[in-house]
């Protein structure tokens, strides 16, 4: 399995590992060193072997040098481990001669992110991104999403229209439980990202009477930073901490422009937090009734929304129980047993074409 260490499919990589014990991984780390935290957070695992690294990452500014020597890298890390299945959360390795089944996680992606945020088809430069993920996208037994909505800008962006699955993410409630709450509103993210809209928090909090709060990293891992003023940025927590605040907190806001899944709102949920989202598809697809929607766009929405959660008790805490118990159906049982079913029916499939 290959996993980056600079955003949400560490976090996912690290809660399917757990979630199934039976399969032995080699984990391959790209896009940063791997941290100390992070070694903690798998320190109990004895089924996964990491593999750390720092390549550069798909959608990093001008990588494809080293997205080619990583790809040499995890062709002989295959030639070690001996796989009996390739899971690559990311689409360029997959073109890579494997010769084994082979399934791609589509977590996100530079074109639908730019199509949300810019409003327009991405650029020219993008050109080689946009060729690197097709040729992927055609070359996996299987492409696995985890929402409808993702997979659906994979048809959009790159005509895919193979074999396909969606999986949702989760996390364990067991590890996420509500606590006495305070009086703030936490948001977090990378900061730095355009797609969490943390812009429009900034915006709109002189007009509430709670704080707001940002727990994320500001600075991008290609060196540029971001400001937000009339907000208390926190930086980057450890993921103790950002549980513990989360705990905390009585409302969690992220008015999204893009977010294929959101496992910062799925802990949040968890957390017993009410939530106020951008009012997108995915989000909506996940949420359903469980949390307040708000156009992106609209400063004037969300800081109604906050202020009716802020002023409104008894809401706060209807939406409290409610993204509770919806959050609690994103298992990782669940997403273990869509994981099982997925690696076998690709293995058989793969096994059939090759016996054709």
């Amino acid at each position: 399995m290959t996993a980056d260490t600079v955003g949400g499919v560490w976090t996912y990589a690290t809660e399917l590992i757990r979630a199934l014990p039976e399969v032995e991984f080699a984990l391959a780390t790209m896009g940063a060193p791997i941290t100390t935290a992070q070694r903690e957070q798998i320190a109990d695992l004895q089924n996964v072997l990491i593999f750390p690294s720092s390549y550069a990452l798909e959608w990093m500014d001008d990588p494809w040098e080293e997205i080619d020597r990583a790809g040499d890298w995890l062709l002989q890390i295959a030639r070690e481990f001996q796989p009996d299945l390739v899971h690559l959360n990311g689409y360029a390795h997959a073109a890579l001669p494997w010769k084994r089944p082979m399934i791609v996680v589509a977590h996100s992606c530079v074109l639908s992110w730019w199509s949300a945020i810019k409003k327009c088809d991405a650029p020219p430069p993008f050109d080689e991104y946009r060729r690197r993920v097709h040729a992927g996208l055609e070359a996996a037994d299987l492409v696995i999403a985890p929402t409808q909505a993702m997979l659906n800008t994979l048809a959009v962006n790159y005509n895919f229209l193979g074999p396909s699955l969606i999986v949702s993410n989760a996390r364990d409630a067991d590890h996420f439980r509500p606590a006495a709450k305070r009086a703030n509103i936490l948001a977090a993210g990378r900061a730095w990202d355009e797609a969490k809209n943390f812009a429009a928090l900034s915006a709109v909090a002189q007009r509430v009477p709670w704080p707001i709060e940002i727990a994320g990293d500001c600075v991008n891992p290609n060196g540029r930073s971001i400001g937000l003023p009339n907000i208390l940025s926190l930086g980057k927590l450890p993921a103790a901490e950002l549980t513990h605040r989360l705990e905390r907190s009585a409302i969690y806001a992220l008015p999204a422009h893009y977010e294929p899944f959101g496992l910062s709102v799925l802990e949040a949920g968890l957390c017993g937090c009410a939530l106020v989202l951008g009012d997108i598809a995915s989000l909506r697809e996940i949420w359903s009734d469980a949390a307040i929607f708000v156009d992106p766009d609209d400063h004037d929405a969300l800081a109604s929304a906050l202020n009716h959660l802020i002023g409104d008790e008894r809401a706060r805490a209807d939406y409290a129980r409610s993204g509770r118990a919806r959050a609690e159906e994103f298992s990782a049982g669940r997403m273990a047993d869509g994981y099982r079913t997925a690696y076998h029916d690709c293995a058989a499939r793969h096994a059939s074409e090759i016996a054709a």
